[in-house]
């Protein structure tokens, strides 16, 4: 959950240090449980299953407090917490890992109570299918989306698959996707992962937005346009969130809510790549996410903006 990325020197990395073409940021918070969190947290209560090291500190615990986040459910192990290392490229769609330290995360066993059994909706992120699996069985949510990647999707394959006949819906990227499927075309793809029985299914796309596949039915959004994304880090997860938080905020998943849903995830995505970790992200207002959104229903709107707006 502490992240960083890139090199002083170009043939030594450290693990402290997150650098993109807009500067660097110095150990400092991440994690997809905790992006994924935080964006929700501006929808609905939340409360995170993860695990950190004894180096984690009282000072994330308190901002993740501050955002009303349930941290009960955070197990602080004997350890280190799991720490990355990497570099973006200049136009911000690559990134090279430098260092990966899973530390405490190695052996990590999501650890519930029995209340959590009443949870009405549920997001499963990236780690090992078969303990995602364990834990929706013991949850049984109204709703529920996962994440997955690469990893598991090419050392746990039939897993990854049994786990999608589970859940309701799945929030990977385009490549993942493909890969997944076993096809190349984006499209062919998305209709053959439903086929495993998801209600809906959304591709993220990066820069060009993300797609919504549910109920025969195509439905794209933007990202919306940022003049100086200069951390693109979390983006995914924060979509993730934002997407899930609409969702348990409005009770349901109609084909109606799925489309909203769209607009937030992309206008949490947003937010979050205009600074390091969680420093803009953290801070938003209710009224910061709402006239973002409108603008991203106008972008959507053959009409455009109101007269006026």
């Amino acid at each position: 959950m502490r992240h960083g990325a890139a090199e002083r020197h170009p043939h030594r990395s450290d693990p402290r240090l997150l650098r993109t073409p807009y500067g660097e940021a110095e150990e400092v918070l991440g994690g997809s449980a905790t992006y994924c969190a935080v964006a929700a947290s501006y929808f609905t209560g939340v409360r995170m299953v993860a695990v950190v090291g004894e180096d984690f500190g009282e000072e994330p615990m308190n901002l993740l407090r501050g955002r009303s986040i349930d941290v009960s459910g955070i197990e602080v192990r004997r350890g280190r917490t799991f720490r990355w290392s990497g570099v973006y490229s200049e136009d911000l769609n690559e990134r090279t890992t430098l260092s990966t330290h899973l530390n405490v995360f190695e052996t990590f066993q999501p650890k519930l109570r029995p209340e959590d059994a009443a949870a009405p909706n549920l997001f499963l992120g990236n780690i090992d299918p078969d303990l995602q699996a364990q834990v929706l069985r013991r949850l049984k949510p109204r709703l529920c989306a996962c994440d997955t990647m690469n990893f598991w999707i090419e050392g746990k394959n039939d897993a990854v698959r049994r786990l999608l006949s589970e859940v309701d819906g799945l929030i990977i990227n385009d490549s993942e996707a493909r890969l997944l499927a076993g096809e190349l075309n984006t499209v062919v793809a998305a209709r053959r992962l439903l086929s495993l029985g998801l209600r809906f299914l959304v591709i993220k796309r990066g820069e060009y937005g993300a797609a919504l596949f549910a109920g025969g039915h195509y439905f794209a959004v933007p990202a919306y346009p940022v003049e100086r994304p200069v951390d693109p880090t979390g983006a995914g997860d924060s979509f993730a969130g934002g997407f899930m938080g609409h969702l348990a905020r409005s009770g349901d998943a109609s084909d109606r809510r799925l489309r909203e849903a769209m607009i937030y995830g992309s206008v949490l995505a947003s937010y979050c790549v205009e600074d390091f970790s969680l420093r803009r992200l953290g801070s938003l207002s209710r009224d910061d996410i709402e006239v973002r959104a409108g603008e991203l229903r106008n972008f959507l709107s053959l009409d455009g903006p109101p007269a006026g707006g």
